[in-house]
């Protein structure tokens, strides 16, 4: 259940094509399926504008098919993060459907172009190469929201004149997502030059007194841009789901 889906069911009833009784008994239907290891939340959609999405580590190729069956059955996308090569195989096998990403560890079971909802672009930019994985994820989900979505790879401050090379790019874009692992400086310097939302991300990449992110989180946190706000380590979905609602608003 989604939005749209009750907006085509009222007007059906409002033209005398659906029984009110029969609209009713639609709409009283749990807001939830009961799988027997889980509960999938298919009204999300309905609330949030956009449906649940898996997070695949520690569940089973099993457990992943019953979250995409019941998401699927409910009409609806389904989307599975951080997923490993060997699970997606077995998952499309089990399913006979299915899209695996990659570079974003991506599960994608919907349509192969998914239209565009978003006002306008979201740009990804990426610290350094090392990152990519965190970025593309990002990157690919937003896409699969229904945004339009432009990539800058390698234009970490090491080398600031890769970014500056690319200023079109960042000041036209609706919304940013800025993905830095090390010392976590690059969302400061692109909030820095626009006047639109950045959403850090900072990454696990670095060395030891990176502390797993977490220097370059605080170093995001401290940021002395006022325009940027910061997700968890290594949560490019939680970018790109931001990033989609602003891009939507």
């Amino acid at each position: 259940m989604d939005r749209e889906r009750v907006r085509a069911l009222l007007a059906a009833v409002q033209r005398g094509e659906t029984d009110l009784d029969d609209a009713l008994e639609h709409l009283a239907r749990p807001p939830f399926v009961d799988t027997g290891d889980g509960r999938v939340d298919v009204h999300r959609a309905l609330r949030m504008g956009l449906p649940e999405v898996l997070y695949g580590p520690g569940k089973t190729p099993a457990q992943i098919a019953q979250i995409v069956r019941a998401l699927r059955g409910a009409g609806q996308t389904a989307l599975a993060t951080r997923v490993a090569p060997d699970t997606a195989a077995e998952v499309i096998r089990m399913l006979s459907e299915g899209e695996y990403v990659a570079d974003a560890r991506l599960l994608w079971f919907g349509p192969e172009e998914v239209p565009l909802q978003g006002r306008g672009t979201i740009a990804v930019v990426c610290a350094g190469t090392s990152d990519l994985p965190v970025a593309r994820e990002a990157a690919e989900v937003a896409r699969r929201f229904g945004n339009k979505v432009e990539m800058l790879v390698d234009v970490g401050v090491a080398g600031l004149h890769r970014l500056l090379a690319s200023t079109d790019v960042i000041r036209g874009a609706q919304v940013l997502i800025v993905v830095a692992g090390m010392e976590g400086a690059l969302p400061s310097v692109v909030g820095g030059l626009v006047d639109k939302p950045v959403i850090a991300v900072p990454t696990s990449v670095g060395y030891g007194a990176s502390l797993g992110g977490l220097a370059a989180l605080l170093g995001m946190l401290n940021s002395c841009a006022s325009n940027v706000s910061v997700v968890n380590i290594d949560n490019g979905l939680g970018a790109a789901t931001v990033a989609t609602l602003i891009n939507r608003g």
